[in-house]
């Protein structure tokens, strides 16, 4: 089991003084945990003072909206059109998810969104290959702008985009990126390639990275526990798997016995259910408040250097 606390030293779990711009690149499984009917963040992200936005299927340029993958997100940070889509992104101010309604604050500050959150659907948490491959530079690369029906959906591959991303986001350090892990699945074969890479993304991925603008939220692992059925969430308990802060820390519980989806939706559906994803609007919000607290800082003090 991994159990990694991060020291509750100078965390800042506070919403934001100011109403704070978000824009949320997703498909299905975002939108239902953005509704008011569903998983409710959009609501609580109103709480917490966020004026929130986000992404669908037919969005943007060349409808960019449509294609979320691992493969894909080259396509939007560093691919030949990337200034065009992520400029659109810094000044998207629309609720376009079709999968329910959410609460947003009333009145937009001025200026762009300071912070992305962009994640892929279930379907990625298919990844293929041995966790021992080694990683392809960015320019052989064959999962670079693929789908995750590729046969290119390799361990390796993926770590090959998200460290390539990692050259945009430090050209932005303006804006907060929030990386939100792919939901699990309820079968998969590849369950455990899939957990190794999510941890990869939260304890490898940025251990070089010198800047405080990019972050990673594990929604794959909390969604692999609940306490006892479908429907009862286990938020609170100490047992389980989590990503949240927690008694003054950021803890991270793994419990590498199962890498699949516990709260499926009826009729044996990948998306996770109401109850996973109020879980997970529980345990994300102050992570996010913290993420938020440590780049304003860091953006603040750099700009008085």
């Amino acid at each position: 089991m991994n159990d990694i606390n991060k020291e509750g030293n100078g965390l800042n779990a506070s919403a934001p003084e100011k109403v704070t711009r978000l824009v949320f690149i997703h498909h299905s499984c975002g939108g239902n945990w953005l509704a008011d009917n569903h998983g409710r963040l959009g609501l609580v992200l109103a709480e917490n003072n966020y004026y929130a936005s986000d992404t669908y299927y037919g969005w943007g340029p060349g409808k960019i909206g449509d294609k979320t993958d691992i493969g894909h997100w080259w396509k939007w940070f560093r691919g030949p059109d990337s200034e065009k889509y992520m400029d659109n992104i810094y000044n998207e101010g629309g609720a376009y998810s079709e999968c329910g309604t959410y609460t947003r604050l009333t009145t937009a500050p001025v200026g762009e969104n300071e912070i992305i959150m962009f994640k892929s659907c279930f379907p990625n948490s298919e990844i293929k290959g041995s966790i021992d491959e080694i990683v392809p530079h960015i320019s052989k690369n064959q999962l670079r702008g693929e789908n995750c029906a590729s046969e290119h959906m390799t361990v390796a591959n993926c770590k090959g985009i998200y460290t390539d991303l990692l050259e945009y986001f430090k050209t932005r350090t303006d804006k907060l990126f929030i990386a939100i892990t792919a939901p699990p699945l309820m079968e998969n074969e590849y369950a455990a390639n899939t957990g190794y890479f999510n941890n990869w993304l939260l304890y490898e991925w940025l251990k070089d990275y010198p800047y405080s603008n990019v972050r990673v939220f594990d929604y794959f692992n909390i969604l692999t526990s609940n306490a006892g059925s479908t429907s009862i969430s286990d938020v609170n308990c100490d047992t389980g798997n989590h990503h949240r802060y927690w008694k003054g820390e950021i803890q991270h519980v793994v419990d590498g016995k199962n890498d699949m989806l516990k709260y499926c939706s009826s009729g044996c559906d990948d998306h996770p259910n109401p109850v996973g994803n109020l879980k997970a609007t529980a345990e994300f919000i102050k992570l996010l408040n913290i993420f938020y607290n440590e780049w304003n800082e860091f953006a603040y003090s750099s700009s008085i250097k």
